[in-house]
């Protein structure tokens, strides 16, 4: 008998001294892999909405105006003439609609 109680007791006392344990995991998911995720869902709507004749900016800082599309890819023209090159999807940070007036 003597020995049930002591393993309820340890039980129990490996139960409570996880709850500071799961705390924890459960602050970082809201403070830091939630906001994340959503940021993620962000970048990849804005790069799947690219369209020809939008304004980009790459992550290296160029800035262009999107000519041509593939699935994974844009031929964007830089500055005057006939500069172009051509970048992942992946490698836009900004768009710049077109603006119609």
């Amino acid at each position: 008998m003597f020995m049930l109680e002591t393993t309820a007791a340890t039980t129990g006392s490996m139960i409570v001294s996880m709850v500071p344990f799961l705390l924890i995991i459960a602050v970082m998911y809201f403070m830091v892999i939630r906001p994340q995720k959503k940021k993620d869902k962000q970048m990849q709507e804005m790069r799947s909405s690219i369209e020809i004749g939008d304004t980009v900016t790459t992550i290296g800082g160029i800035v262009g105006i999107v000519v041509s599309m593939k699935e994974d890819t844009l031929v964007v023209e830089t500055g005057t003439g006939s500069s172009k090159i051509r970048f992942k999807r992946w490698a836009v940070s900004e768009v710049a609609k077109l603006k119609v007036d």
